[in-house]
């Protein structure tokens, strides 16, 4: 099949881009500017996902679509909200337009499992009410709604891969909490800031696994419309993961308590029918212990592993 991943230079894209091709897709990068994290080897389209006939002379000759591209940082979207919906919902109302124009009838949308908000309780479902908690969730409900209205149409066969938190690979940036807390580990800042008392729960999925809920999702023939949770089901707080570095580094964590966020306190995804349907399962390896060993040896393979758990 032949495939545009659109945000192919983002931390998830170049991975999926990755997945795709190990699953002998042939798949076609789409991005704005520049070849930062993707294969050398790739091919690349260059357009704007605010720009609509850019973006329909890119969907030329493909098969489906893996859209990625938008803005994901929760926190920043309380700041910029309608940058947030421009880029995420308005960017995925001009993709379908150029779908439709160029008559591409398959898509797999990256979407985000803090779409559920604060449930009264967990693992989430399918099922589960949908609660958008900011702005960046709100955006990415709103892209969904879209998605499915189209797919109503039978002009759309699509796919809504409900993504939890990812962590591991290489990130593009130290924003996240496992480079922030390596950093930490190797001294390049002083300690680790945390909202609250670390009790916050969340499910941690590794790159590669979700990368690869991509082409699973591709195999199957949604009909009109399907979503899944992808997640590995496990809850980690910060403190385990503060707990968790120390231990892999042999090295102390330390931390700063602020005031705590107003955000779900415990989130873990259900991801059986990902699992029924699809065939898709995170890895049993990819733990978090094991996930920061890989970064920490990738970040600095100088560095001696004083842990072996």
């Amino acid at each position: 099949m032949r495939v545009l991943v659109t945000g192919a230079n983002g931390y998830l894209g170049s991975a999926v881009c990755s997945a795709l091709l190990a699953a002998d897709h042939d798949v076609i990068g789409l991005v704005r500017r520049g070849r930062n994290n993707i294969p050398a080897h790739l091919p690349l389209r260059v357009a704007d996902i605010l720009d609509r006939v850019a973006l329909t002379e890119a969907l030329t000759d493909i098969d489906a679509v893996c859209h990625l591209a938008g803005l994901t940082r929760a926190r920043d979207s309380h700041a910029e909200p309608l940058r947030y919906f421009e880029a995420n919902t308005v960017g995925t109302l001009n993709l379908l337009r150029a779908m439709a124009s160029a008559e591409v009838r398959r898509l797999v949308f990256a979407s985000t499992g803090s779409i559920y908000g604060t449930p009264d309780h967990g693992p989430v479902t399918e099922e589960t009410p949908d609660a958008p908690p900011h702005p960046y969730a709100a955006s990415k409900h709103a892209a969904e709604a879209a998605i499915t209205a189209q797919a109503a149409t039978g002009e759309l066969s699509a796919t809504i891969l409900r993504l939890f938190n990812i962590v591991g690979g290489a990130p593009t940036d130290d924003t996240g909490i496992l480079p922030r807390l390596l950093a930490v580990a190797a001294g390049e800042l002083p300690r680790l800031p945390i909202n609250g008392d670390g009790s916050t729960v969340r499910d941690y999925l590794h790159i590669r696994d979700a990368a690869d809920a991509f082409p699973a999702a591709l195999r199957v023939d949604p009909g009109i419309y399907l979503r899944y949770n992808i997640s590995r089901g496990i809850g980690v707080s910060i403190n385990d993961l503060v707990a968790a570095t120390s231990r892999v580094t042999g090295l102390p964590i330390p931390v700063e308590h602020r005031d705590a966020a107003a955000e779900s306190q415990r989130l873990i995804g259900d991801s059986a029918r990902a699992a029924r349907e699809l065939g898709w399962t995170a890895s049993s390896s990819s733990g978090i212990d094991a996930i920061l060993r890989e970064a920490w040896t990738a970040r600095f393979p100088e560095r001696r592993m004083d842990s072996t758990d």
